[in-house]
């Protein structure tokens, strides 16, 4: 069994399965103990689910704040304790009573609404943390569960299709919002209640779904190192607001340190990707002033 493998991998999370599900899963296929996800995405959704492996892990700080974009399907006529499809109804379902009258445009009128920046109340069954316990642990012992609205950013809302009960979209949203949020309230809108019944993570930050791998796929690869690794993503094109540069030996050795050096990297970006070569990740260094750097990270 290889082990070992440093690198970000986007795979394509499965239904049914937590997002510590997978990565359990990705520990069984690598042989890599140090493994973390970025975002995590809710059982019932699929999709993107980036992951930092081995010495990767040391680069999180850096990915937290990035946009996700969402496709999916918000279910009309009744709301649930989760507001998802993983809840108990809440009410009856009313959407025989609404459906003759309710319209796609009606939808899209409500939908409309939620645009650039607003305050979102997050779902009861959450992991936010109220009072450094998280909200879903509360919730499912019946406790109250006072959250505090959260400011969050919808760039684009729209609304494809309505098919039967069922409302097809696809959205993007700021880091730290819920989606299942956005169903919930345009339930309450409408007046017939409404929860998230379909989700899918098309997009987190730069990584799409596109270069996402399935689980299938990736234990073909199992503890083939040289394999995993070429699944992953360039780290050239990793964090894109950092330039890349690459070091000569001597520089190398005192950033490895944890020295200055003078790196030939001549933009004003306060941050840059360090390189050995093409694809070897060095680690991450600040700009000291012109262009001396200091590491922040160095990979090990």
């Amino acid at each position: 069994m290889g082990c070992c493998v440093n690198g970000l991998l986007v795979v394509d999370k499965p239904g049914g399965m937590t997002s510590h599900d997978v990565v359990d899963r990705l520990r069984r296929i690598t042989g890599e103990r140090s493994i973390g996800h970025l975002g995590t995405l809710d059982p019932m959704a699929t999709g993107v689910l980036p992951l930092l492996m081995g010495k990767f892990t040391r680069l999180a700080q850096y990915f937290s704040s990035a946009e996700k974009c969402y496709s999916g399907a918000i279910r009309l006529g009744f709301a649930t304790d989760t507001w998802d499809a993983e809840g108990q109804p809440a009410a009856s379902d009313l959407w025989n009573e609404i459906s003759a009258t309710l319209t796609l445009d009606a939808v899209r009128a409500v939908a409309s609404r939620f645009h650039g920046e607003m305050e979102q109340m997050p779902p009861p069954f959450s992991a936010k943390k109220v009072g450094g316990k998280p909200a879903y642990k509360l919730a499912r012992a019946g406790k109250p569960v006072e959250l505090k609205p959260a400011k969050v950013r919808i760039d684009s809302f729209d609304i494809l299709a309505l098919n039967g009960p069922e409302v097809d979209f696809d959205l993007c949203i700021s880091s730290g919002g819920y989606v299942r949020s956005i169903a919930h309230e345009i339930g309450q809108t409408l007046g017939c209640g409404a929860h998230l019944s379909r989700l899918r993570r098309t997009r987190a930050g730069v990584f799409t779904i596109a270069e996402a791998h399935t689980l299938e796929e990736l234990q073909t690869a199992t503890g083939n190192v040289d394999a995993l690794e070429s699944l992953c993503v360039h780290p050239r094109t990793l964090l894109p607001e950092m330039p890349s540069v690459s070091a000569d030996d001597q520089s190398l050795g005192r950033l490895r340190n944890g020295a200055q050096a003078n790196l030939p990297e001549f933009s004003s970006a306060t941050l840059v990707k360090v390189f050995a070569g093409q694809s070897d990740l060095i680690g991450i260094a600040k700009r000291v002033a012109g262009t001396l750097f200091q590491p922040v990270v160095v990979m090990g």
